[in-house]
């Protein structure tokens, strides 16, 4: 019969090559999705105002007084969200209504639109005839 005892019949595959190695990627620095910046600074950037209506109620009470709103501005400008921090309760809601509808130019962060998170002062103060 020829063979060797405990010999082996058909030799053993060889190993699978190794995968190829990948040139590493130079990854572009991540953009934030928001910026935070001052309520001044975004002033300058606003493309629309719309001036809030003063409540009848507030003004036959004579109630005077700035709403202080944080806000994130869209990429595209517009008022995505809004938010009281303070203000007397008889002018807030004007003053959102009025802010909702205000438009800004987009901000930009290494040539990407971000959204903006900033503090937006509204003030009513009553004309003195």
């Amino acid at each position: 019969m020829g063979g060797v005892i405990g010999g082996i019949v058909a030799a053993a595959a060889p190993p699978p090559p190794p995968p190829p190695v990948d040139k590493p990627v130079a990854k572009k620095p991540d953009v934030p999705q928001q910026v935070r910046v001052s309520g001044a600074i975004q002033a300058g950037m606003l493309a629309r105002q719309v001036q809030p209506e003063y409540p009848l109620l507030a003004r036959r009470a004579r109630i005077e007084g700035t709403v202080v709103l944080k806000a994130i501005i869209a990429s595209n400008g517009t008022v995505k969200e809004l938010n009281l921090i303070s203000g007397q309760p008889l002018l807030v809601e004007a003053a959102m209504n009025a802010v909702r509808q205000w438009l800004y130019k987009p901000t930009y962060l290494n040539g990407q639109p971000v959204e903006v998170i900033t503090e937006i002062d509204v003030n009513f103060h009553m004309q003195s005839r």
